[in-house]
């Protein structure tokens, strides 16, 4: 689910698509793999882990940010490590 606060006056760089996450991508709270991107009003961008991202999302998104929610992909490609014996 991706969930996009838009403004007709905001910032056009506010209302750009926010780049899709990657592996490398770590949150901000705790560190565990991002599945949220979060854009501030002010231009800057948080990450956050599912936990995390559901945690901070509905007060940021009240206060006009930008968020993309990957959370649906978690364990869509379990890990290498998830098949150990």
């Amino acid at each position: 689910m991706n969930t996009t606060a838009t403004d007709s006056t905001a910032d056009p760089v506010a209302q750009a698509p926010l780049a899709p996450l990657v592996v490398a991508d770590r949150c901000d709270s705790c560190g565990a793999q991002a599945f949220m991107r979060v854009r501030l009003r002010s231009g800057g961008e948080l990450l956050f882990c599912g936990h995390h991202g559901r945690e901070n999302a509905p007060a940021l998104v009240a206060a006009g940010a930008s968020v993309r929610d990957d959370t649906a992909l978690i364990n869509v490609k379990p890990s290498t490590s998830a098949n150990a014996l």
